[in-house]
């Protein structure tokens, strides 16, 4: 797998986005549909603080900011195989990972990062809880040797939820930085944030 790697990165993090999903329930590129004058993708972009360096897994699209594209192995096998392909690409001493189809999660990833800058060593991530207290490992920040540590080769077709091995704290995310776009009637509710 051929990976571009950044030329050079900002600060101590790196966020990877997943974008390799194949869209099944929205019935088309639901990473291209739009949302307030911009596609999902490039608002979840544009969420995300200008100085972080950003590696997209999946299939090359146009967007508005400067992106390292790569592919998980194989194509379509998986978030976990995404992350795997994504912290690959990462030199930066945090990480922190986001689906694509999650157009406003920019501010909660500041969030998780900051709180996780902040914990002891011991504490290898901070992990994304919803209102109903259910932790998702595909919204949260880890140390990037620690989300490696628990990674399974290959991680093709495994559960995400192998990234909860890491010890890590959990933050509340309810509205709209929590929320993912799985349907048209997700993206409808969507269109207007609350």
């Amino acid at each position: 797998m051929s990976v571009q790697r950044p030329a050079a990165t900002s600060g101590d993090v790196t966020v990877v986005v997943l974008a390799g999903g194949t869209s099944r329930r929205f019935g088309s590129d639901k990473l291209a549909a739009p949302l307030g004058g911009s596609t999902v993708l490039d608002t979840v972009l544009g969420s995300l603080p200008p100085q972080w360096p950003v590696v997209v897994v999946g299939p090359p699209r146009d967007c508005r900011r400067p992106v390292t594209w790569t592919r998980e192995d194989p194509p379509g096998g998986g978030p976990l195989a995404g992350v795997a392909a994504g912290v690959d690409a990462v030199t930066t001493d945090l990480v922190a990972v986001v689906a694509g189809d999650m157009p406003y999660a920019g501010p909660a990833i500041v969030t998780l990062v900051a709180a996780l800058r902040t914990a002891p060593v011991a504490v290898g991530a901070v992990v994304a809880v919803d209102a109903h207290g259910v932790a998702n490992p595909l919204l949260a920040a880890y140390r990037t040797a620690s989300v490696r540590e628990v990674l399974p080769s290959p991680a093709a077709n495994c559960p995400a939820k192998l990234l909860l091995a890491v010890p890590h704290l959990e933050v509340g995310v309810i509205g709209p930085a929590g929320r993912d776009v799985d349907t048209p009637a997700d993206l409808d509710d969507l269109q207007t944030p609350t």
